[in-house]
């Protein structure tokens, strides 16, 4: 059998970090990510397969062991995890019907921390990231400025934006001119 192929990461954008004095935002590392797309009745399988129990609400997120799933859909999960998790190949064991694509080349990620994390945010995106509806763990799919971007509150003050790679240079400019105006 041939030796396994795999892609150079470099990263999409020229600085790894920026923001202001009250938000900073950084280039997150790389990391394992994989869409998956299952049935109600595939859950509790995919679950114990993944070692992390897939939630099942809108906003909804569940973490174990570095690994993380974000409902997206009734029927879609984002999953992202320390980089060289195979997310498609733990699936796999499931024995479920589902549908499991590696996108960790697809995406890129930023994190967005610091008093002024959430107007940063705020800037360029309509989803309400008040506490109340966007408390800590929650996460959604949603628009920053013109691109389509998944986002999950993983602290108090801190946010992960995921983005395309192709969005990244555009998604890091934003995210730089929202976090100098939370500093005004």
């Amino acid at each position: 059998m041939a030796d396994a192929l795999s892609a150079l990461r470099k990263s999409p954008i020229k600085a790894g970090h920026g923001g202001s004095a009250v938000a900073s935002v950084t280039f997150a590392p790389a990391a394992a990510r994989a869409s998956l797309r299952a049935g109600a009745d595939a859950v509790s399988a995919l679950s114990s397969a993944l070692g992390l129990e897939l939630p099942t609400r809108p906003k909804g997120t569940a973490s174990a062991d570095g690994k993380h799933a974000l409902w997206l859909g009734p029927d879609e999960w984002l999953l992202i995890g320390p980089d060289g998790v195979d997310f498609v190949a733990l699936a796999g064991q499931s024995g479920a019907l589902h549908s499991a694509v590696d996108v960790s080349h697809r995406n890129v990620a930023f994190v967005i921390s610091g008093s002024g994390a959430r107007a940063t945010l705020a800037s360029a995106c309509p989803l309400d990231l008040g506490d109340a509806i966007f408390p800590v763990g929650a996460a959604s799919r949603t628009v920053f400025g013109k691109a389509e971007v998944v986002i999950y509150r993983t602290g108090e003050e801190s946010f992960r934006l995921e983005c395309w790679r192709s969005f990244g240079e555009y998604c890091f400019g934003m995210l730089n001119e929202g976090a100098e105006d939370a500093a005004i």
